[in-house]
């Protein structure tokens, strides 16, 4: 007998599911058949996706919210998507695209209608993640421009640190000998030292 089955994906851990959960609610997909993966849709190493995959027989349906849900890489949607419908022989609702339903137009006008609009789909969505990575690259370098820094914040430095750097600056004690004053290692004191140097040009 056919089963009815959902997908849901989130990038991270914090994101939250529910919209997609909602979605599948409502076109009634049992909760013990929606499958949740919670990383990136860069490729479908996914264990949920996996274990879906395995599950899925002749004439189940699948539904999922968006195409960018089922993955971001235009060539592997593609691949899965012959998976599902030609291998799998099962269907796939994609419910923020109508026209991707490969219940209706069975005949080889709705077959090449639906390969078609999957085929945009599938580009516009790599295509975002294109320009996020782009636009993720350009946000950091114009703030490390305006001389953002990023990572952890570091330590406030110890109070005698300026006194000792000049000592050790001028070769009256050994890097070893500063970074004991200091309380501190000394790989640490070598790299405070450097960015307090580096601080003191600009």
């Amino acid at each position: 007998m056919a089963e009815i089955y959902g997908y849901v994906r989130v990038s991270t851990r914090e994101q939250n599911e529910d919209r997609q959960m909602i979605a599948l609610r409502d076109v009634a997909v049992p909760e013990r058949n929606i499958y949740v993966d919670k990383q990136s849709g860069k490729d479908f190493e996914r264990p949920q996706y996996k274990r879906l995959m395995r599950r899925l027989k002749k004439d189940d349906l699948l539904y999922i919210k968006s195409i960018d849900r089922l993955g971001r890489n235009y060539v592997e949607i593609q691949e899965q998507w012959r998976a599902l419908t030609k291998e799998k022989n099962v269907d796939v609702v994609v419910l923020d695209m109508p026209l991707l339903d490969t219940r209706r137009g069975k005949d080889l006008m709705g077959t090449f209608l639906s390969d078609i609009v999957l085929q945009v789909l599938s580009f516009v969505a790599e295509n975002e993640r294109t320009n996020i990575r782009q636009r993720q690259a350009e946000g950091i370098a114009a703030a490390k421009a305006r001389g953002v820094r990023f990572g952890r914040t570091p330590k406030p430095l110890p109070d005698n640190f300026e006194e000792v750097y000049r000592r050790w600056e001028k070769g009256e004690i050994t890097g070893a000998a500063a970074a004991r004053e200091c309380s501190i290692p000394l790989s640490t004191f070598r790299y405070r030292a450097k960015r307090f140097e580096s601080d003191r040009k600009q």
